[in-house]
């Protein structure tokens, strides 16, 4: 199982970097291909991604390799269906990241999740149609002004269809638990949204009421009847942010000192009840365990319930820091007349972080919050004071807390604060040094890698451990963060990115060939955070970054077979889940690939067609120059045609909200066209006249489709400098298609 499981890892980024080098090189926009050229290239990847697929499918050896293989392969096939529709728009200049792009990608994600039951199906499907909703409502290429009424409407519409989904997953018809604890998370950011009394003044005490009443149904739902603590967590959690979004709220419109006095009286009441909810959580899962007529399912829950317990305390830990900490820094700014606030705040840091340390036998979960507001009034003081002497003296007191609590999630709080004692103590140190921000990471970083390779010094035990996990988060973040900083020496920049990405590739394997499965998962993290940041950011052009990640994705799929082959992990087919993905309806497969197929081809020939056939037209244009996620540098063109006359801009604002409208411009002696009025249907219309369809935004301008002009990288700029107008052609039912830009 653990050679499976290094395998798998291998294969998951091998195929990660071939999907990385296809967008890249999509995105670079290579002047080196024609239309035609990219078209086939683009259907030639997805025929190679699902040919793949089916390829490894068939193979009966090694089983658990292949059939991972097949369905990464699968995945990835829909994933470079979504590449190659952003390429058709990028080749015909259509809308950067508009909605039709994720709707047209998210059908053959949702067929395939219908038909594989397959997880990654079910969670892309859902970022899709998230994804098409925001861009439809508030697409990146033009604004449109939302009232407060339909900005209600649309936080309903998200509210109402996660919560189905969330019903759905709950009853078993959709068989995905991610998909249900993401349904159910953005259920609650929705409703929390809703429950803006500022924004909403007319429906903010209803929707508060519905936020209520929605986190109490959890509760009840999750422990009655049906008892799930992973769940009942998750409700936990929406408890808490609801508890500090009303306060930040109530804090934004009556900060005063009897508030934030009330303020920590609430935090009081809110470890009281949590101290109550604890003994009920655990005499609900000792009643539980009781009724379990094995022992292992009473072990698992006992576990659970543990687990649970320990999650649901940082909950309302970290609620109550939030809340303390504001209140007592609030308090103190409004209380303190004569006396310098800062010294107040350092002197009250050390009064509630000093017993806490020595008072081990205290509740924790008093002790830990009391704790927390201590050392963040402690941080707020020493940045304020910027005394070096005083951060050592603070520098102490959270090393001692390092020894003096016990549990993974108080090493790591204590670790995160040594980490920033010591970088605010740095640059109290080497202000004035040149790049003294890149030595302090680099510094830090080299700090926690010595913590990390030296953990052993600390003896045996669970510190040992937590500490040696807390280092290598705190090396891998900060290795990552200095691959953002500018050179401190010549080419350190690059050695970096280098070292970074070679590090991070060589400890995910390392641990997991070690079964370290907590370092593993944060290697990995950071691996692709690492491929997803660095989409723009690297020494090299994207089409050169392609080239290499191509590379490494084919070398790193090489060599994972070769240890796959050498190795022979395999496990029983009855017990391969990725074997039957394929299996279980390969026609309905098939069809979803020859529609995607047949989708590529059917919007290259109307576009060609539109082309072809369609009306040339010359408008005047102001460009701009910023870039889209997965089809690279394009120019934003705002046309003379985009604002109408005013006496058209008011007839427009009298209908209200957006709407699609037709246009008709007319030719001016120049051979410019310029907006004439809005089009009636059945209106005859001249020589010299087109008639364009377009968008109103429901404020000032117009908007027709033709607003993106997609450039080869780099070059955006000077495309900005010189283009002055835009050759479009309009077809005869009013759709426009940009052709090219020109100075004159």
């Amino acid at each position: 199982m653990l050679r499976l499981n290094a395998t798998r890892v291998g294969f998951l980024m091998g195929v990660s970097l071939l999907l990385a080098a296809i967008i890249y090189f999509f995105a670079a926009n290579w002047g080196g291909l024609g239309r035609a050229d990219k078209i086939l290239a683009s259907a030639g990847i997805m025929v190679l991604f699902y040919g793949a697929s089916a390829f490894f499918a068939k193979m009966k050896i090694m089983l658990g390799h292949h059939s991972f293989l097949s369905a990464l392969f699968l995945v990835g096939g829909c994933i470079s269906f979504g590449a190659a529709v952003a390429l058709l728009n990028q080749i015909y200049n259509s809308h950067a990241d508009t909605y039709e792009l994720f709707l047209v990608w998210s059908a053959p994600a949702l067929l395939f999740s219908f038909i594989t039951r397959f997880n990654p199906f079910y969670l892309l499907s859902y970022v899709l149609i998230h994804l098409t909703l925001w861009q439809y409502f508030f697409p990146s290429s033009m604004y449109i002004e939302r009232t407060d009424n339909e900005l209600w409407l649309i936080g309903c519409m998200f509210t109402l269809i996660n919560l189905i989904l969330l019903l759905l997953t709950q009853s078993k018809l959709l068989p995905s638990a991610p998909l249900k604890f993401v349904s159910f998370i953005v259920f609650h950011i929705a409703l929390l949204f809703l429950s803006n009394s500022t924004q909403f003044e007319h429906l903010g005490f209803w929707m508060n009421i519905a936020c209520i009443t929605a986190i109490a149904t959890g509760f009840y739902y999750f422990i009655r009847v049906r008892l799930d603590k992973v769940m009942l967590t998750l409700n936990a959690l929406a408890a808490s942010a609801f508890a500090v979004f009303k306060f930040l709220e109530l804090l934004s419109e009556h900060a005063s000192t009897t508030f934030f006095v009330f303020g920590l009286l609430f935090v009081a009441l809110l470890l009281t009840a949590n101290f109550f909810f604890f003994r009920f959580l655990n005499k609900l899962g000792a009643d539980e365990a009781t009724d379990e007529p094995h022992a292992e399912p009473k072990l698992k829950e006992e576990h659970q319930s543990v687990l649970v317990g320990k999650i649901v305390s940082t909950i309302v830990t970290v609620i109550g820091v939030l809340i303390g900490s504001i209140s007592l820094v609030g308090l103190v700014l409004l209380a303190s007349n004569n006396v310098d606030p800062e010294q107040v705040l350092l002197v009250l840091s050390f009064l509630f972080v000093l017993p806490m340390l020595l008072l081990r036998r205290l509740n924790p979960v008093i002790r830990y919050t009391v704790l927390t507001i201590g050392y963040a009034a402690g941080i707020v003081a020493i940045v304020w004071i910027d005394a070096a002497a005083l951060t050592l003296l603070f520098l102490a007191l959270t090393a001692a807390g390092l020894f003096r609590l016990r549990g993974r999630a108080q090493h790591l709080f204590s670790y995160s604060l040594i980490n920033l004692t010591i970088a605010i103590l740095l640059f109290q140190l080497f202000e004035y040094v040149q790049h003294a921000s890149s030595f302090i990471v680099l510094i830090m970083a080299a700090l926690n890698a010595v913590v990390f390779a030296s953990h052993h010094l600390l003896g045996e035990g669970a510190m040992r451990q937590h500490v040696r996990e807390c280092g290598l988060l705190f090396t891998l973040l900060l290795m990552f963060w200095l691959t953002f900083m500018p050179d401190i020496f010549p080419y350190s920049y690059e050695l970096f990115n280098v070292i970074n990405f070679l590090a991070v590739t060589v400890l995910s394997f390392l641990f997991v060939r070690r079964k370290q499965a907590l370092e593993a998962a944060a290697s990995l993290v950071f691996w692709f955070i690492y491929v997803g940041f660095k989409y723009y950011d690297l020494f090299w052009t994207l089409l050169h970054k392609s080239i290499t990640l191509a590379l490494l994705g084919v070398i790193a799929i090489a060599v994972t077979y070769l240890f796959a082959y050498r190795s022979r992990a395999a496990v029983p087919e009855e017990t391969d889940v990725y074997s039957r993905i394929l299996h279980k309806s390969p026609i309905l497969i098939a069809i979803v690939i020859v529609l995607q197929l047949g989708y590529v081809g059917y919007h290259a020939a109307t576009s060609e067609a539109l082309l072809s056939g369609g009306t040339p037209v010359k408008l005047a244009i102001e460009p701009l120059d910023p870039r889209s996620l997965l089809q690279g540098d394009y120019v934003t063109l705002n046309y003379s045609i985009s604002t109408p006359p005013s006496i058209v801009n008011k007839e427009l604002e009298a209908r209200g909200g957006s709407r699609r409208i037709k246009a008709v411009l007319q030719e001016d002696a120049n051979g410019i066209y310029q907006f004439s009025r809005l089009y009636v249907q059945g209106e005859p219309i001249s020589a010299k006249e087109i008639v364009i369809n377009g968008v109103y935004n429901g404020w000032d301008g117009i908007y027709y489709g033709i607003e993106t002009y997609f450039v080869p990288e780099g070059t955006g700029m000077e495309t900005e400098r010189q283009a002055k107008f835009a050759h479009v052609v309009v077809g005869k039912n009013g759709d426009s298609l940009l052709k090219r830009l020109s100075k004159e």
